[in-house]
């Protein structure tokens, strides 16, 4: 797969943080080649399902909002102590924080399989898409307590996802940055 492939490229090439500043670091919109590589597997899982750009750009920023493109073994119940409508404990977890409903322990934390349970949800759940915000996408997708949530972080799903394609938007360099493969 592309995308665990892109991961071993980008360690091998690795600089040693030791040698240069943070500012030296690869990086789009803040999120560095870990962040950016989860940013590659959610986009591969799109393409393999034959969606468009945009729908992949909304997975990557839903990702966003949800973990900061981190594949996460823990979610708000252990943060913040967030409980579910019903006062049960949150079960979220991985790069979408998906609770026990969307799939099992393993399945939530591989980031292709993730992905692809967060789209096969958004095209049941959201079939007229294409004609509206981003944010209310992702949000009648994950039910966010904020329907607005994920509208903040749309700016730089594009931004990444530009980059990943290798097409940056003025600004951004791909300097360190590997291509997201077709």
């Amino acid at each position: 797969m592309a995308a665990h492939s892109l991961g071993r490229a980008v360690d091998d090439r690795a600089v040693s943080p030791a040698l240069v500043g943070p500012a030296a670091r690869p990086g789009i919109a803040g999120y560095g080649i870990d962040q950016l590589a989860h940013a590659c597997t959610i986009m591969t899982a799109g393409r393999d399902l034959g969606l468009t750009e945009r729908d992949q750009t909304i997975a990557v920023m839903t990702a966003m909002g949800e973990s900061s493109l981190r594949n996460l073994t823990y979610g708000d119940w252990e943060t913040s102590g967030v409980t579910n409508p019903d006062g049960s404990r949150t079960t979220s977890i991985g790069l979408f924080q998906q609770q026990d409903g969307w799939g099992s322990r393993e399945q939530r934390l591989d980031p292709y399989t993730a992905a692809t349970i967060f789209y096969r949800a958004m095209t049941v759940r959201v079939p007229e898409r294409a004609g509206m915000e981003p944010t209310m996408v992702a949000h009648r997708t994950q039910v966010n307590a904020d329907p607005n949530h994920y509208a903040r972080y749309w700016p730089r799903a594009v931004r990444v996802v530009a980059a990943l394609n290798a097409q940056p938007v003025e600004g951004d360099s791909l300097d360190g940055i590997p291509r997201c493969e077709a």
